[in-house]
């Protein structure tokens, strides 16, 4: 009696069937979509001329031309501490039901708020994400919080 193998193209037989065809290919990590826009909620708001609170808006990613532009705005020429505002006026695409957010608008937030519009713009800029590491004070326990608003910590 004769044994026969019956052998399948691209894979290597022992002599009892089938043996491992080797490692399995290297497969490409499945890229995340770019986000180009990063929704906020503002620590206190912008409170417009008919005393509506405006707290949720969003910031979108900036470009050179939006970092370039303000160098040349007058504003910013005599004081340039000033360019926090119009570049913060050309990135926050949407704030509460305003029809067009600007430096004007930007100019009468809270301090806090423009603040936290900064190191927001930074985050999303910079490491291209809102998402911070924060230790726990008591248990020192270390988790990430989204520091773009929305959710306050330990509410769910």
């Amino acid at each position: 009696m004769r044994r026969v193998a019956s052998i399948t193209p691209g894979l290597a037989t022992n002599g009892d069937g089938p043996a491992a065809a080797g490692p399995e290919p290297v497969r490409a990590p499945i890229a995340e979509p770019l986000r180009t826009e990063f929704a906020f909620e503002l620590p206190r708001g912008y409170v417009d001329e008919q005393g509506t609170l405006h707290k949720h808006g969003t910031m979108r990613l900036a470009t050179a031309r939006d970092e370039l532009i303000p160098l040349r705005d007058d504003r910013v020429r005599e004081n340039p501490a000033y360019l926090t505002v119009v570049l913060l006026g050309r990135v926050v695409s949407r704030l509460g039901t305003l029809d067009e957010v600007h430096a004007g608008i930007i100019e009468n937030l809270f301090a806090s708020d423009v603040a936290f519009l900064q190191d927001l713009y930074s985050r999303v800029n910079s490491e291209g994400h809102t998402r911070a590491g924060v230790t726990c004070p008591e248990c020192e326990h270390r988790f990430s919080v989204d520091i773009s608003g929305g959710r306050r910590l330990g509410e769910s």
